[in-house]
């Protein structure tokens, strides 16, 4: 009997024995087979998450951020222990103990799961941290299988707080936030070190389901898993008691429920600016490492300045569209039964734009029989609520669905607006002292204009507006609009032609042209519908006189000009076909000021740049923009008394003479001709334009260190009616630079060496003696050994002979009309007008 129970038992055990052999060689054989072929743990030793690219402004001020995925890595000596202890408590217990994989926690999940208690994973961090990187997560045993070996290795390599920092810098916590950093700051708007037990707890509950646990939607479950990570956190004794029953009393606040303002409403509101360095610098690093790779990128803005080109930008478009008197509103609607919660629903319309300074989003509530009720998107109501007036839209009239104006100009609120229009608004208020008079209807106009200015020696763009809301239209103007610079091209031509042999004095005859095109017979013709006779250069360029600029193209030839424009940088390349001395080809805004940088330097090539500097993760400098170096910086270099002395090997683009005489002429531009609304404290240079049927207006401008333009037109070209680049960019030039000149200086322009000054007569171009003074005479400069030929010695053509009789204006007289005169010697004169930004007209295409 016992020898029987014996051999019974000894059968058992071998047939265990065996089986457990087996069932092992089959497991290594598994794990063998898996093994073989993983991906290498050891690169995560050189860990470089995607991180958010930073740009500030030269102050140090962050002013915007760019990310795929919102991560801020902290290395693990900076994450608080509260933290830290609060992800091992809800995610994995023994994470200081095992050896990358929790025997004791599978089976406890196995035994919960065949009891019927709740399911939970039995993953540790460190298996988390093989998935998150190395693996996909997908539910299968294959991946179990290698998240078990990876996660076994990763334990021979790596230090636990190095895992740790591993996982708590690259996990997923909702919200586009992946790291408890980016995640205390997006539920939070706080630092690491600033989160309370309870805060860190919530942090930590959002692993199980990221996408689920929304603090707001899902407020009773996230309280439900916070207040469980503080009970293990006291099991685990990372916190007491006191601490435990203190911390989940509190309520759960975050900034989506509206308790913390947003880290985004700390900075500025995106702008055409740093967008236009996120579109540059994408395609010069590439979109994956400025989206990820945690650049820190500083910008040439200078944010006043930003301020001052949107202010002025904006006033010159609503001008004209509040001219037009036509009312469109914003489109935007809030259902009738969705009034009674009118602040929530308004806040949800992203498609009207938060970005204008002084402009707040508003809804209609009631309809008076004169005026208008309405509520306005952060502003508390009053006693009698807010309202707009009858007499605040008697200027429009309304643009129906049909796309049909309507007749009348609107009488009463009510001819405008219906209740639940989402509308635009402006405290109108005193000039004398700011005090509130009414709330008045705003609207984004349908023309729009771009508006850049930059250092005319470092190539440092410290303004740029391409539109007049970025929000409404994220439409770059300045940059990505292709239009017609018109007159504002005819300094190339000039250009061209004074390193062709002219000077200010030569004589250029305006007369009528026609020329054989393909088309047909092209008749140029001068913005005043009238010719003028052989005319000085210097005359030609102050009244934007077209035929002049054709007849200059024709003399020295289109493919010169063309090349001058080229090594500009206006045209990329440029067309050589007379048309285009007029403007015709069109090119961007931010060339045509580059380019007239190097006429305000003394001809040497700068390229524009929005960022001066760019540093990668580790801090290194992987991108400068200004490579001129300074010869005596150091410390004990610099004589008493005397400057840095900055030395730079850029190239010429043109001779520095011809530079200052064409700087000369723009002068006059301002002094004499086309651009004579401009008045600054300092000496400034300028050249207006306008093409053909006023479709697209301009003005671009300069003083010794800040150089400026503006465009001015409709998306879809069409005829801005009787506008011109005096008359509608002129303004936004002036603004602006009123307050530039106060920031930045100006001096007169500097006189190169190689040159003498001659007294000229401006209307005849004849020679006059040094002593003669008057509103007639200008001194030009001439280069040293050169035969200078005065008057009608040196008129040109252009190969177009000059018709005879034809109604040639009097010396002296100005494009734009005058008052006839018989003086006291019984001669007759013309008295011009005064001119102002209303008056004075471009020049047009043709």
């Amino acid at each position: 009997m016992i020898r029987f129970v014996l051999s019974f038992f000894g059968a058992i055990f071998s047939w265990v024995v065996t089986a457990a052999f087996f069932g092992a060689l089959t497991l290594g054989a598994v794990f063998w087979i898996y093994s073989s072929n993983l991906p290498s743990h050891e690169q995560l030793a050189q860990y470089t998450p995607k991180t958010i690219s930073r740009i500030y402004s030269g102050e140090g001020r962050l002013i915007d951020e760019f990310a795929d995925e919102r991560r801020l890595f902290q290395p693990i000596e900076e994450i608080p222990a509260v933290v830290k202890h609060a992800f091992v408590a809800a995610e994995d217990q023994n994470f200081y103990v095992h050896r990358g994989y929790d025997v004791r926690g599978m089976l406890g999940a196995a035994r919960d799961a065949l009891t019927g208690g709740r399911l939970r994973g039995a993953s540790t961090i460190t298996q988390q941290v093989m998935k998150n990187f190395l693996l996909s997560s997908d539910r299968s045993v294959e991946r179990k299988i290698k998240e078990l070996i990876l996660a076994s290795r990763l334990e021979q390599t790596l230090s636990k707080d190095k895992i740790l920092e591993l996982y708590l810098n690259e996990i997923f916590l909702g919200q586009n936030s992946f790291g408890v950093a980016a995640a205390a700051q997006t539920y939070f708007n706080k630092t690491l070190s600033e989160l309370a037990p309870h805060e860190a707890a919530m942090l930590a509950a959002m692993p199980q389901a990221p996408g689920e646990y929304h603090p707001v939607r899902a407020m009773a479950r996230v309280t439900e898993r916070r207040n469980y990570v503080l009970g293990r956190m006291l099991e685990d004794g990372y916190i007491d008691k006191a601490t435990h029953d203190a911390e989940v009393q509190q309520p759960l606040r975050s900034v989506q429920n509206g308790d913390f303002p947003p880290f985004r409403a700390s900075l500025p509101p995106r702008d055409y600016f740093t967008d236009e360095i996120r579109r540059q610098l994408s395609r010069s690093f590439g979109q994956e490492e400025f989206f990820g790779g945690g650049l820190t990128i500083r910008a040439t803005v200078d944010p006043e300045m930003q301020q001052e080109a949107a202010a002025a930008l904006r006033e010159a478009l609503e001008k004209f569209d509040r001219e037009h008197g036509v009312w469109r509103g914003t489109g935007q609607v809030i259902a009738p039964e969705a009034l009674a919660g009118w602040r929530t629903a308004l806040s949800a319309l992203s498609a009207v734009p938060r970005d204008i300074a002084g402009w707040h989003a508003a809804v209609v509530l009631e309809l008076g029989e004169k005026d208008a009720r309405i509520g306005i998107e952060g502003v508390e109501d009053d006693a009698d609520g807010h309202w707009i007036p009858a007499a605040d839209v008697t200027w429009a009239r309304k643009l129906g669905p049909d796309g049909k104006v309507a007749a009348n100009k609107a009488k009463v609120a009510s001819d405008l607006l219906a209740v639940g229009d989402v509308v635009l608004v402006r405290a109108m208020t005193k000039d004398s002292d700011g005090s509130f008079i009414r709330w008045t209807l705003r609207q984004v106009p349908e023309i729009q204009g771009a508006f850049m200015a930059m250092d005319v020696n470092t190539g440092r763009v410290i303004a740029m507006q391409g539109g007049f809301s970025y929000q409404s239209s994220v439409f770059n103007r300045a940059t990505q609009a292709q239009r017609q610079p018109g007159s504002a091209f005819k300094p190339f031509v000039y250009a061209a032609a004074l390193d062709s042999g002219f000077t200010p004095a030569t004589i250029v005859v305006d007369a009528p042209i026609e020329v054989e095109t393909g088309a047909g017979i092209w008749r140029p013709r001068n913005a005043s519908n009238k010719f003028y006779g052989p005319t000085p250069v210097r005359t030609g360029i102050e009244q934007s006189r077209n035929l002049m600029t054709v007849r200059i193209a024709q003399e020295i030839g289109m493919q010169t000009v063309a090349g001058y424009a080229e090594r500009f940088g206006v045209y990329k390349p440029m067309m050589p076909f007379l048309a285009n001395a007029l403007g015709a080809q069109e090119t961007t805004l931010f060339q045509m000021v580059a380019a007239y940088a190097m006429f305000a330097n003394g001809g040497e090539r700068v390229e524009p740049t929005l960022v001066d500097r760019v540093q990668d993760r580790w801090g290194r400098t992987v991108y400068r923009h200004d490579q001129r170096t300074c010869v005596n910086c150091g410390p004990d270099t610099i004589p008493e008394g005397r400057a840095p002395r900055i030395t730079s090997n850029r190239e010429r683009v043109i001779d520095a003479i011809t530079a200052y005489q064409l700087t000369s002429m723009l002068r006059g531009v301002i002094t004499h001709g086309t651009g004579r609304g401009i008045n600054l404290p300092v000496p400034v240079a300028g050249k207006t334009g306008t093409t053909n049927d006023a479709k697209d207006v301009w003005f671009v401008g300069f003083t010794s260190n800040i150089v400026a333009g503006c465009y001015i037109g409709y998306d879809q070209p069409e005829s801005l009616g009787g506008a011109s680049g005096g008359g509608m960019c002129g303004p936004v030039f002036q603004a602006f630079m009123q307050e530039a000149v106060k920031k930045y200086g100006g001096s007169a322009f500097k006189v190169p060496p190689g040159g003498y000054f001659v007294n000229i007569n401006r209307f005849t171009g004849d020679r006059v003696d040094d002593f003669s003074e008057g509103a007639d005479i200008v001194a030009e400069y001439f280069r040293e050994g050169t035969d200078v030929l005065f008057g009608f010695a040196s008129m040109i053509d252009g190969g177009f002979a000059m018709g005879q009789n034809l109604p040639l204006f009097a010396l002296g007289e100005t494009d734009y009309g005058g008052t006839t005169v018989i003086n006291s010697t019984g001669q007759v004169r013309v008295i011009p007008p005064k001119a102002d930004f209303g008056t004075v007209s471009s020049g047009g295409l043709y």
